[in-house]
């Protein structure tokens, strides 16, 4: 399909460009003062300002990029009212950039108001569901009321459970007659704000459609956290659709944390160690809320309110146990093959998420999820991505949503 240029993305990337500049600038200006004074001999970094004529063209350039942001977002808005603002269908490539910028970006994107932050949707081939179609009566009544819900994971979005001409949804419905429903939504977010919203457009959701329905949620990497935090505040506002819900299947869930995210933490600590380092912190900050919740698998609020999330040691969560009478599943994947050292699966595992954290492994009982063995499966020489189309993945999924 040929890529569109969309109004909206040009004035999101617009403000995006001015927010980096003025972040620049102030990185600069740190380095400036911490070099420039006698702070930086004596091993502490300040933020203050510089001063003098210095610190009047430091503030020069905040000015003039706040207002060359305010001249772009003005003239995009007038020319997105002549032309409109809406493809009328679906642009993969367009949807993958803004996801993962949202992945990296997203709680300042939202925080900002810029038109590319995602927000949560239930879609169908890349469009939102709309309960009121009579064709979505239609396929609900033919799906005899069977609905896998498609949660994506970090940096990602609904369109892309489709890998090299498969995908779980699609073929869950040609197989056992589910209708796929795929969530779509900006990772860049807490997940325990995702996990509130998810509930509450479920509850929206479901209240309008024809009884009985069951469902399903298939879920991967950070989004079975998100399916997780939701059930968790579903419960406690007494939403109704976890009534409605009956097993849910993780692939590659981080459910105690990812070592990549856990990395970037001793990066921020490291570089604020030195003062001349102290100021390219700001540059390892780039990182969303959603991103350093990965570090130790964050669900609720409580797991980061009030903390530094940049600067977090240890596991500091509240225990969320799986719910009772919902049928949990877990696929676990290693790059390596049975030969292949122990030690690996619990240090690189599918080269994100470790094998233990996984399958919901954990040393203190409180947190340890307690699957049983029956509804765990194991997955060799796959990488991550791999949980989105190897077929013997597929097969697993298929079997256990088989099961009574």
């Amino acid at each position: 399909m040929e890529n569109k240029i969309v109004v909206s993305d040009l004035r999101g990337a617009g403000r995006l460009a001015v927010d980096a500049t003025k972040g620049i600038t102030d990185l600069v200006e740190d380095m400036h003062y911490t070099i420039s004074t006698i702070a930086g001999l004596l091993g502490k970094s300040d933020q203050n300002r510089t001063k003098g004529i210095t610190g009047l063209v430091y503030r020069n350039i905040r000015t003039v990029s706040g207002l060359v942001g305010d001249v772009i977002d003005s003239a995009l808005r007038q020319f997105e009212s002549i032309i409109g603002d809406r493809e009328k269908e679906p642009n993969a490539g367009r949807e993958a950039v803004i996801a993962a910028l949202n992945g990296v970006l997203g709680d300042h994107l939202a925080a900002s108001k810029n038109p590319l932050a995602i927000e949560m949707q239930l879609r169908r081939n890349g469009k939102p569901v709309s309960v009121e179609q009579d064709s979505f009566s239609m396929e609900i009544i033919k799906s005899g009321g069977k609905i896998a819900l498609m949660i994506h994971g970090l940096c990602m979005n609904d369109l892309e459970w489709n890998r090299q001409g498969h995908d779980h949804g699609e073929a869950l419905a040609r197989d056992l007659g589910y209708l796929p429903i795929y969530l779509n939504y900006n990772t860049g977010l807490h997940v325990s704000e995702n996990g509130r919203l998810f509930s509450q457009l479920m509850e929206t959701f479901t209240r309008q459609l024809p009884r009985p329905i069951e469902i399903v949620i298939i879920a991967h990497s950070m989004g079975g956290l998100v399916s997780r935090s939701a059930i968790h505040y579903g419960k406690l506002a007494g939403h109704r659709w976890i009534n409605h819900l009956s097993k849910i299947v993780f692939l590659g869930t981080p459910h105690h944390g990812a070592p990549l995210a856990q990395g970037g933490n001793w990066i921020d600590i490291l570089l604020t160690i030195n003062p001349y380092s102290a100021p390219f912190a700001r540059l390892g900050k780039i990182r969303s809320s959603g991103l350093t919740d990965l570090r130790c698998g964050n669900l609720t609020d409580e797991d980061w309110n009030g903390q530094d999330r940049f600067c977090v040691s240890g596991d500091s969560r509240i225990p969320v146990p799986l719910p009772d009478g919902l049928q949990c599943y877990a696929i676990g994947t290693t790059i390596g093959d049975e030969d292949a050292c122990r030690l690996g699966e619990h240090i690189v595992g599918d080269g994100l998420v470790t094998l233990k954290s996984a399958m919901g492994l954990h040393d203190n009982p409180d947190m340890n999820l307690c699957l049983p063995s029956t509804h765990q499966w194991v997955g060799r020489k796959m990488n991550h991505m791999d949980l989105l189309k190897h077929p013997q993945v597929y097969q697993t999924i298929r079997q256990w949503l088989e099961k009574d």
